[in-house]
Parts: structure tokens; C-alpha cells; sequence
């Protein structure tokens, strides 16, 4: 790639941009209305002491498949720390309402990460699969070896899922430029539409149906045996419960408290029976955070904090990787419809190209232009959204940001019309760790993703924006270019967006490396914590304890696939599987 240096070209977005793949909440259908399920409650209206076979901590992507899937022979408790999803944030044009909200009850509990980027992780009936951009695509053959998966059940929970709630993607003029720009720049073979994750450029699935609705885990609590199941919002896990027992060599899990709205603690214990068990399914930062809140983790980390050693675990919070995602904003000539991500192109160097379109995310275009003026939410140019808001995280007060909304609104229409290509990275290679902040259950833990540390991962960014730069100057994706803007333009515009709280390298020239460096943002695919063989055995089983387990995408060493959700569905409905064939065996 070119080193990049600022040149003449035609109008780049006057403003910085907002989220890229972002976050949205969603409702169910009218008839499907999860309030209706009579096995859903608020926490507040629970008994202070109950029993269950089983209690699942965190209703996210992986919690709500094992609820469901347990449920069918056994009581199930599934317990999540916040909501329903809202109904009036149901569709795509929406996508980036959750981000806005910053309020303690927001679905989205937004955090910055020590290296100082941006992020959020859910808090919503649902979890990650209610603040994603909806692609859904399986993890690699070679993945799922490496895991010592059973590949039948891992391919017959797969199709379990995508049931469920998986769909073809309509794919608009600008994601078809992508994909034939995307084969033109090389990365070859056309795979057509596919689940698979295989080397080329491919459309894969999504969680939007075809009006434009989301669909989540949260869809398959629909399956769950209604007698079998509580689902309890609103309810925060504090600690998890052991007592020692004659015969047994290590502590055993035996209930969980948690506090629901009010303030009010209470405890839910295992029923009687050996096979009786916890499951944390809190995600990478509630997991492993919710095992040193009872004990388990790294002995003088949970003595600073006052917390009794029951276990001294010192990888419990290690490994906690993020794959880094970098942008460039392409302004288009001509209007763009909007789209998430469909086609996603997987390099042989290891970083994945994907694509989002329509930047007037949200903007109301029917009622006039006064009524238009007043509603419009400016979407992925939100002042208040995420990563790419229009203000730097730091100055984000509620005066600055009421200041920027308005003078968005003096600007023409064409500074929001365009799309974004995305690079991330396989793996990958850089990690680090969490830390307890407090010990408020409520509070986000410390956490260290180290972007780019490793040369590798650097290596692999670079490639991926010298794609990004091949498919900006193809013939198939020229219709959505205006002539005169030069790649060293685009570039630098788009190093220009506050993105993190990173010190900035601002030049004339600016080499590929420090562009990935400068520009690294999430894409909410954070990943471990509590890995198989470090934290967790083959069976997720915790080590050091009994009665316990762990199924999240916390026990990843890297992430699955280029976008994790599918795999984290389908390990809650495969474990779910395998428990329920344990308990009855003989």
C-alpha cells in the first residue's frame, strides 16, 4: 500500500462518522412478543429462595440456545441483568439507537477499553445478537477440528440455529459493486451465498429478515418447554455459591444471589442430584469478571479487592483478545441504500473485507423537510453514537452534544451519503487481560486488548487495507466513487474521524502501519478469558471446582469465522445437547 498523503478531491463527509456495524435492539414480531411468554418475569417479582437443575447466568447469544435446549427435560433458571429488547428499535434503519443511549438502563453498557477504544457489551434479553450488524456465518472446518468439536452435532446445531432465525440477504446495487470489486482486486473464488467460511468472496447470512426486522437468540426461547423454563430480566448475579462436601475433593457450586431492581437479594439454589449444575453464559467481561467475584481467579488480584480466595486461579481473565477492525469512508456521488454487512471477503493473508452502505441511517425523508430537520438521528453520523460519533468520546457532554446535532443539521445531505469499507483481522495473535474495578457486579471490569501488539497482526491489517485500496480503484465499484478522489484522500479523511482516545500521529504521510494503529476500532468480536485447557477442560467444566461450567465466547483462544455470533448460537445448543445426553446416561 501506498503510503498515504492528503490530496485534492471531490467533497469527503464533513463529519466524522458514526458506527460502522453498530448496535441495535430489536422486538420480536407482534405475535411472537416475548412479554407474552409466560416463563418470562421480572426479577423483582421473583421468590427470595428457589431451586433448579439448572441456573444459566446471562441471556445472550449463547445463554438463551442452552436455556432453551435444557429446558426440555429439566427446570431451567435463566437469569439476565437486563431487558426485553425495545419494539421501536426493531429495524435496520434504527440499528444505531442503542449506541445513543448512555443512561445506567441502556441495553448497550458502553466502555472504553484501556488501550482506549470504544466499546459496549450487552445488556439485553439476547445479548451481543441484539447489538450486532446481523451477519451470520459459520466458523472454518479447520476451527471446529481444532476445538475437538463433534462435527455432526456441531453441524446439526448449526442448522438448529439457522432455522431459527436465518436469512438470505437481498443485496443492494452497493454490496454488489463490493463483491464483484472484491473478485476483480483478487480475492477469488466467487463462493456465491454460503454459511461456510471459506477462502474467496461470498454473501452470507443474516438475522434480518426481509422487511428489515432483526431476529436474536432471544427468538429461541420460542422453543423452550414453557414448564421447564423461568427467564428472570433484570436480575444481577453477584456471586456464585460453593460449599464444601464430604468425598469431594473441590469446592461444589451449589445456588447463585443476585439482586434484582430493588435492591433486594435473592438466592437460588440446586436441586438435590450430583448432575445438578451453574453455567456462567455472562459473555468475555461478565464471565470471567462474575468467577472472581466468587473466588475463583488470580489470588493477590482478588486479595486487593478483598475478596475471599476460594480458588487461586491466575488465568481466569487472561488471553482477552478483540479482533481490530479499520474503516475508510467512501463518499459516493450518488445515493446509497442502506445495508449491513452481506458480503465479506476472506483473504489468504488473514484479514477479512467487509462493507456497510447508506450513511443517512435513521434520517426521516417523507414528512418534509422541517419534520425531517427535527427527527432526524443522524445514524452512523450520530454526535452521540459509539465509535465514530462526530465527537470525540472525551467531549461528549450533553451541551456538546445538543451543539453538534444542531449544526448537522445546517449541512446538506450529500456530507452523510456514502458507505464504509471494513478491514479486520484473523485471530488474532494479540491479546491481554481483565481486571476487577470494583466489586459492584454492575460495574464494566478493566480491561487490556493490546491492538496490534504482535507484528503478525499488523502484517495482516496492512494487506487488508491494501484490498481496500484495490477495490476503491476497481471498475465494478466506480459507480460509487466520484472520479477525481484520489485513495491518499479517502485514506487520510477517513484518519481524521475521532474514532478511539489513542494519541494521534497527524502528518502529510502517514505509513500503512500507523493508519491501522491510529485508526483501530472494535467490532464487538471480543473473546476470551476463560479458555478451554487454561480455565475451562474439552467439556467447559471449570477447573478447581465442581457443578460448574462455562459456555461463552469467553472460552475462545481466537474468534470464530469473520463474524463469531453464529458459533457462539451454536455452542449454547450443542453443550446443551451434550448435558442433557450426560444427565441421562446410565
Amino acid at each position: 500500500m501506498a503510503t498515504l498523503r492528503r490530496a485534492s478531491s471531490a467533497p469527503a463527509p464533513a463529519l466524522a462518522a458514526a458506527v460502522l456495524v453498530s448496535l441495535c435492539l430489536t422486538a420480536l414480531s407482534a405475535d411472537e412478543q416475548l412479554e407474552n411468554l409466560r416463563f418470562v418475569r421480572h426479577a423483582q417479582d421473583a421468590p427470595l429462595v428457589s431451586s433448579y437443575n439448572y441456573i444459566v447466568i446471562g441471556g445472550g447469544t449463547a445463554g438463551c440456545p442452552l436455556a432453551a435446549t435444557l429446558s426440555e427435560h429439566s427446570r431451567v433458571l435463566l437469569l439476565e441483568r437486563g431487558g426485553l429488547p425495545y419494539a421501536n428499535m426493531s429495524s435496520e434503519e434504527h440499528f444505531t439507537d442503542a449506541l445513543a443511549d448512555t443512561s445506567p438502563a441502556s441495553p448497550a453498557q458502553r466502555f472504553i477499553s484501556e488501550d482506549g477504544v470504544v466499546n459496549a457489551r450487552a445488556r439485553v434479553l439476547g445479548g451481543g445478537s441484539c447489538l450486532n450488524a446481523g451477519f451470520y456465518t459459520r466458523a472454518s472446518n479447520e476451527y471446529v477440528r481444532a476445538a475437538g468439536w463433534d462435527a455432526r452435532l456441531v453441524n446439526s446445531s448449526y442448522r438448529w440455529v439457522e432455522r431459527s432465525l436465518v436469512f438470505r440477504p437481498d443485496v443492494p446495487p452497493w454490496q454488489a459493486a463490493l463483491r464483484d470489486a472484491l473478485l476483480e482486486s483478487g480475492v477469488t473464488p466467487d463462493n456465491g451465498f454460503t454459511f461456510d467460511h471459506v477462502t474467496g468472496t461470498k454473501i452470507g447470512g443474516t438475522i434480518f429478515d426481509n422487511s428489515g426486522q432483526r431476529h436474536t437468540a432471544a427468538d429461541f426461547l420460542r422453543h423452550a418447554r414453557p414448564r421447564g423454563l423461568t427467564v428472570l430480566l433484570y436480575a444481577t448475579v453477584s456471586r456464585i455459591l460453593f460449599k464444601r462436601q464430604d468425598g469431594v475433593p473441590y469446592p461444589v457450586a451449589y445456588g447463585v444471589v443476585f439482586t434484582d431492581p430493588l435492591g433486594v437479594q435473592h438466592r437460588v439454589y440446586l436441586r438435590d442430584g450430583d448432575k445438578n449444575e451453574v453455567i456462567v453464559s455472562a459473555g468475555t467481561l461478565g464471565s470471567p469478571q462474575l468467577l472472581m467475584l466468587s473466588g475463583v481467579g488470580p489470588q493477590a488480584h482478588l486479595e486487593a479487592h478483598g475478596i475471599e480466595v476460594l480458588v487461586d486461579q491466575p488465568m481466569v481473565g487472561q488471553g482477552v483478545a478483540d479482533n481490530p477492525m479499520n474503516s475508510v469512508f467512501i463518499p459516493s456521488p450518488i445515493p446509497v441504500e442502506l445495508s449491513l454487512v452481506q458480503v465479506v471477503g476472506i483473504t489468504r493473508s488473514g484479514s477479512f473485507i467487509e462493507g456497510v452502505s447508506g450513511s443517512e441511517f435513521g434520517m426521516q425523508v417523507s414528512d418534509g423537510a422541517l419534520r425531517w430537520a427535527a427527527r432526524r438521528s443522524f445514524g452512523m453520523f450520530s454526535p452521540q453514537t459509539g465509535q465514530l460519533g462526530t465527537l470525540p468520546p472525551k467531549q461528549r457532554t450533553p451541551e456538546a452534544l445538543q451543539r453538534a446535532a444542531e449544526a448537522m443539521m445546517r449541512l446538506d445531505r450529500r456530507a452523510f451519503r456514502g458507505g464504509f469499507i471494513l478491514e479486520k483481522i484473523l485471530g488474532p495473535v494479540s491479546s491481554g487481560h481483565i481486571e476487577l474495578r470494583t466489586t459492584d457486579p454492575r460495574a464494566n471490569p478493566l480491561v487490556w486488548f493490546n491492538y496490534f501488539r504482535e507484528t503478525e497482526d499488523v502484517e495482516r491489517c496492512v494487506h487488508g487495507l491494501e484490498t481496500i485500496e484495490r477495490v476503491i480503484q476497481s471498475q465494478a465499484f466506480s459507480n460509487f466513487t466520484y472520479a477525481n478522489a484520489s485513495v491518499e484522500s479517502i485514506f487520510s479523511d477517513s484518519a481524521s474521524f475521532p474514532v478511539n482516545l489513542l494519541p494521534r500521529h497527524v502528518n502529510d504521510s502517514r505509513s500503512p502501519e500507523q493508519y491501522c494503529r491510529d485508526t483501530v476500532m472494535t467490532i464487538w468480536h471480543y473473546h476470551g478469558g476463560c479458555h478451554v485447557g487454561a480455565v475451562v477442560d474439552d467439556d467447559y467444566r471449570v477447573f478447581g471446582v465442581q457443578g460448574l461450567r462455562v459456555i461463552d465466547s469467553s472460552t475462545f483462544k481466537y474468534s470464530p469465522g469473520t463474524n463469531p455470533q453464529a458459533t457462539v448460537m451454536m455452542l449454547g445448543r450443542y453443550m446443551g445437547v451434550k448435558i442433557q445426553a450426560e444427565r441421562w446416561r446410565k
